[in-house]
């Protein structure tokens, strides 16, 4: 299905981004939230390992994630009963929205549940890095906040080798488009299986699974920065998450909304690229 486009900048990006079309009707909806559960079973499968791994932090990409990686491993017992799926909580001190990770956590029901605290290790180290102490307060907090995401990943790596399992990322069409993600932090993992979902459709799938109203429509937060604890994504980006949507759906947006999207999408993409090589 081919999307209808009003700009050629929005058809470019949608296209890089293997933007899904928009869902139509409920079994549009349904085939592509069983294509994605069918895909994380293949993964696994093929890759000869018999865990997944996914960090759990009370959003709603990470639910839709995690409980689409049970489902997967639910699946895949029924022909070998090695394989299992391990929730993760990697907090920083007290969440501000801990509620909403218990209240996702109940929902995604995953064969195990752990929780590695990352707060030590993300002081001990920023207590090695003395130039961090002369930057100012707003600059030295968003480098401790790539930092809390990065040493997520090195958390969820360290189960998965101990485990013999992949990671599994969150990333979806929406935050990619805008950047908004750590690279080799949240960016990293081993298989992807929200990419080029726009947020909307992320939140369609999670309440087709059965999610509680307030967890598909919990605001979004990445919840990195000490001085802003809970601060919304739109805030970060200037623009609606149904703003972007429509932009990736190639559906009209004002000339805010478009600049500001099309900016964010050429400045970050060094994240969703390769490293360079000579």
């Amino acid at each position: 299905m081919t999307l209808p486009r009003l700009h050629p900048r929005q058809n470019a990006i949608a296209a890089v981004l293997g933007v899904t079309p928009p869902f139509t009707n409920p079994a549009m909806l349904a085939a592509e939230a069983l294509r994605r559960q069918v895909f994380i079973e293949d993964t696994l499968q093929a890759s000869g390992l018999t865990t997944l791994v996914l960090g759990i932090s009370g959003g709603v990409d990470s639910l839709v994630a995690g409980r689409l990686a049970q489902l997967a491993v639910q699946a895949l017992r029924t022909r070998d009963g090695r394989y299992r799926f391990i929730a993760v909580r990697l907090p920083y001190g007290t969440q501000h929205d801990e509620d909403a990770a218990r209240a996702a956590l109940a929902f995604i029901r995953a064969d195990e549940e752990c929780t590695v605290p990352i707060e030590n290790a993300v002081q001990a180290l920023a207590a090695h890095l003395p130039k961090l102490s002369t930057l100012p307060a707003r600059r030295r907090d968003v480098v401790l906040g790539n930092v809390k995401a990065r040493t997520r990943m090195v958390a969820q790596y360290a189960l998965a080798n101990a485990t013999g399992g992949l990671v599994i990322g969150t990333d979806h069409a929406a935050e990619a488009v805008m950047g908004f993600f750590t690279k080799f932090g949240d960016g990293a993992c081993d298989l992807a299986p929200l990419s080029g979902l726009v947020k909307g459709q992320v939140r369609a799938i999670a309440a087709h699974l059965g999610a509680p109203a307030e967890l598909v429509h919990k605001t979004p937060t990445a919840d990195l920065e000490d001085l802003a604890p809970g601060r919304p994504d739109e805030a970060a980006y200037g623009v609606t998450y149904d703003q972007i949507d429509a932009f990736l759906h190639g559906q009209p947006v004002d000339a805010h909304a478009f600049q500001r999207i099309v900016t964010a999408y050429e400045a970050s993409g060094h994240k969703r690229a390769q490293p360079l090589t000579p």
